[in-house]
């Protein structure tokens, strides 16, 4: 047990090592053919040199010091922002009225003083007084802005004077100042004012006091606003787009002069042999990572045996790093000039092989990954790293002949399916040459389409031509290898036609039966056909030995002892297998040869032996195995005994049928012939009614014809 134990984990340790190596090399493989594709091309320059082609970025770059040369630009554009301090407007009229009240109260208490006096003690405050008392309830600033000439007019005015006074002036003052005043134009604001009070009605006096008043109010009220500014030169710079070398922009024209702002650009986009840049290849890098990725998981996810497993990863390693080595040869012939050469490589090729030999899904996925090399393989002439036109050919050509490629895949197939891909080729070109409208010759056009063409057959025919050689190497069993092998006229199946035909026809029989259960359950039923053709070759050395080949009632086992008759009849599994084996049959058909019997119990040789000697042993009756391993070879050993149990019937009706195919499932399942099988109880349900139904339209009633009809046949 502890043996067996070590001898799995070696398995497992082989398996992942054989899968780590295996993707060490295929990763490596790619990188070696896209290195040189993505490498940056770098360029002899000096300055003020003279350039010898014509020079274009190879990818999009910015240029940070044009850009921030523009930002400074739109920012210097930007004028000052002046903001208008409105409260100042208020303010100065507030204190103009407050002026003109402040002599209106005064004026009031002196009245009042007044009129407390009794005439004795009558005396009238003198204009200094007044103005002493008027500045006495004003500020500091105000009196010593102000001059006595216009305390003296306030002071002497009445009340009913400085009122229309007041209003006058201050009318006056937020007619101006309402206006935006810079400190340039205060001056004339000021004149402004003194105009609208010149011609007033006012005394002399009191009118040249107003103007005196509403210059004194006039102020600037227009300020430098340094956050407003800085504000709107932000905006304005980051409005300024990100000046950028485009890919495949003319950087310098063949002929001109390299100055220092294009020695600078070539710089920046890494052309120069003094600048060394890895990003291509960190790029590449994950590229390959992502490939690899999407392979890997393909077949860790898959349900298949391990050594398939295995064995289906190597085969694919093979055609895609043939693919790849084809790719890169035809890549190479770009650098004569010959921009259409790419659309020569045969895409559609890996798609085919892989879905003949493997599976469609991995047939697809490959499609994909070749499209994404064939992007970088083919990217000269282009700018940048990826030809998206290449890439959308090879898809749409490989896709094109992966669904056309039915599953019925006859060589006539292939080349069909590589047909249709060309004219999808056709198509796919002349959608990459007219979308850009382009301007091509009629020469050019005709490349273009004869590659095109090249492609799709040329796919079809190396496809046929690698298929035998991959079957062979691989020992796989493809669809047209069964196609082939099920042809009527394989040498093996004319020997069974020729020397055993009882036992070609009830193999015909059972390939029928077999393949509509396999297809019912999911199974391959075309392998369970071919191989229900061949499960019986083996009776060939003795046919005369089996009932079906008895044509005229004479059966040897009627002399024979029944020990000698069982190993006669186990013996044709034994050299059914040795034949097919001679004849490097597929081990799928060896296979179901060998364990559509399974262990089963010989029941007629083995009673018959117990009527003699009930000291038999049942092992010496029973087949030699193995029990089923695959559904096919399941479905086949039951199609198998129920074809022989309903032939043996003389009246077969459709409830006799039935009951006799579920006894047989039913003494199978007893019998533990179907435990080695992943068959399910619902499977196994289905084909048994899959075989019922068809059983029952084989041996339906048939009309039966006047004994006159006899008798005229007879005659």
């Amino acid at each position: 047990m502890l043996q067996q134990h070590f001898i799995r984990i070696r398995k497992l340790l082989d398996i992942t090592f054989f899968r780590v190596l295996f993707f060490l090399i295929l990763g490596v493989l790619l990188f070696t053919a896209m290195y040189s594709n993505v490498k940056p091309e770098k360029l002899n320059l000096s300055l003020f040199s003279i350039a010898e082609k014509t020079i274009r970025s190879p990818g999009t770059v910015e240029d940070k010091k044009s850009t921030e040369m523009k930002r400074k630009e739109a920012r210097d554009q930007v004028q000052d922002v002046y903001a208008v301090k409105k409260e100042y407007t208020q303010n100065r009229v507030d204190l103009i009225t407050s002026i003109f009240d402040t002599a209106a109260e005064v004026n009031d208490e002196v009245k009042d003083e007044m009129d407390k006096q009794t005439d004795e003690e009558m005396k009238e405050p003198t204009i200094t007084d007044k103005i002493e008392r008027l500045k006495g309830k004003l500020t500091s600033t105000v009196n010593k802005d102000l001059s006595n000439q216009v305390f003296s007019a306030l002071v002497q005015a009445s009340n009913e004077e400085l009122s229309i006074a007041k209003d006058l002036t201050v009318t006056a003052i937020n007619n101006v100042m309402t206006k935006r005043i810079s400190a340039d134009e205060v001056e004339n604001a000021k004149k402004q004012v003194e105009e609208e009070l010149k011609y007033t009605t006012l005394n002399d006096n009191l009118r040249l006091a107003s103007i005196n008043l509403g210059r004194y109010a006039v102020i600037q009220n227009e300020f430098y606003d340094p956050g407003a500014t800085e504000e709107l030169r932000r905006q304005a710079a980051e409005s300024v787009e990100p000046v950028k070398i485009l890919q495949g922009q003319i950087i310098v024209e063949e002929g001109k002069l390299i100055n220092q702002e294009i020695y600078r650009q070539l710089k920046l986009v890494g052309l120069l042999q003094n600048e060394k840049s890895f990003r291509p290849f960190i790029g590449l890098i994950a590229l390959i990572l992502i490939i690899l990725s999407g392979i890997y998981y393909y077949f860790y996810q898959s349900k298949s045996h391990p050594e398939k497993k295995q064995t289906d990863l190597l085969l694919f390693g093979i055609i895609f790093v043939l693919l790849i080595f084809i790719m890169k040869i035809i890549s190479m012939l770009q650098g004569f000039n010959y921009s259409w050469i790419g659309y020569l490589f045969p895409a559609a090729m890996g798609g085919m092989l892989i879905k003949i030999l493997i599976d469609e899904k991995l047939a697809i996925l490959m499609s994909l990954v070749l499209a994404v090399c064939g992007s970088i393989l083919f990217n000269e002439g282009v700018a940048g790293s990826l030809n998206f036109a290449e890439g959308l050919y090879i898809l749409f050509s490989a896709l094109a002949a992966i669904l056309f490629l039915s599953n019925q895949n006859q060589r006539l197939k292939i080349l069909q399916a590589g047909t249709f891909s060309a004219l999808v080729n056709l198509l796919t070109i002349i959608a990459i040459v007219f979308l850009p409208n382009g301007q091509f010759s009629g020469l050019e056009f005709g490349y273009y389409f004869i590659t095109a063409l090249a492609s799709g057959i040329g796919s079809a025919v190396l496809t046929i031509g690698l298929l035998p050689f991959l079957e062979a190497s691989f020992g796989i069993l493809s669809t047209i290898r069964l196609i082939e092998l099920s042809n009527p006229n394989h040498p093996l199946l004319r020997k069974i036609l020729m020397e055993a035909p009882g036992t070609y026809h009830h193999s015909v029989m059972v390939a029928n039966l077999s393949e509509s259960a396999c297809e019912a359950i999911g199974a391959n039923g075309l392998l369970a056909r071919v191989g229900s053709y061949y499960h019986d070759i083996g009776k060939t050395r003795r046919p005369n030995f089996f009932i079906e080949n008895q044509m005229h009632g004479d059966n040897p086992h009627d002399r024979l002892p029944p020990e000698k008759s069982a190993n006669i009849i186990i013996a044709h599994v034994i050299d059914g297998s040795q034949i097919l084996k001679k004849h490097h049959m597929p081990k799928e058909i060896v296979e179901i040869a060998e364990q559509h019997h399974g262990t089963t119990l010989l029941k007629f040789f083995y009673h018959k032996a117990m009527q003699e000697n009930q000291e038999t042993k049942e092992e010496t009756f029973r087949y030699p195995g193995p029990r089923a391993q695959s559904k096919e070879s399941a479905v086949v050993g039951i199609a198998d005994s129920v074809e022989a149990a309903v032939r043996s019937l003389s009246k077969p009706t459709p409830e006799l049928i039935e009951s006799l195919v579920r006894k047989i499932v039913a003494d199978r399942l007893a019998d533990g012939q179907l435990n080695e099988c992943d068959l399910t109880l619902k499977e196994i349900e289905i084909v048994t009614h899959t075989l019922c139904e068809t059983l029952k339209g084989i041996f339906h009633s048939r009309i039966e014809y006047p004994e006159m009809t006899k008798k005229v046949k007879e005659a």
